[in-house]
């Protein structure tokens, strides 16, 4: 029984660890990627709509006897330019709902930034 009574700090410390190790690299991944984007070009080319999805996220936490829910929904949509290459751009809920598949346009872009859509009748 010692034995684990010695053990149980260690690996608390070592969950600790990686659950904080884990928060920093998701930072330092978003800062990358928003560092990135700032410095490629804002473009504008022509492209269709290909594929719409969404990923739903479902989150449950306990305080006591009450429990409570949240869900977030990211939206993606994927955008086929005139040389054939596709790209997938997370876009918001008020743009995900107006835009649909085999809409063609402007796409406005900048790295993995979407910018906007305008639609070519």
């Amino acid at each position: 029984m010692d034995f684990m009574f010695n053990l149980f700090p260690i690996f608390f410390i070592i969950v600790f660890v990686v659950v904080i190790g884990s928060f920093i690299v998701a930072a330092i991944t978003g800062v990358k990627e928003w560092s990135h984007n700032n410095g490629q070009p804002k473009l504008t080319v022509n492209a269709k709509i290909v594929g719409k999805r969404e990923n739903v996220t479902h989150h449950n936490h306990n305080n006591g006897d009450q429990v409570h829910h949240t869900t977030s929904t990211t939206y993606y949509v994927t955008f086929e330019v005139e040389s054939g290459d596709r790209m997938e751009l997370t876009v918001s809920g008020s743009e995900y709902g107006m835009l649909i598949e085999g809409d063609k346009g402007k796409l406005h872009f900048q790295g993995t930034r979407y910018l906007g859509f305008e639609r070519i009748f």
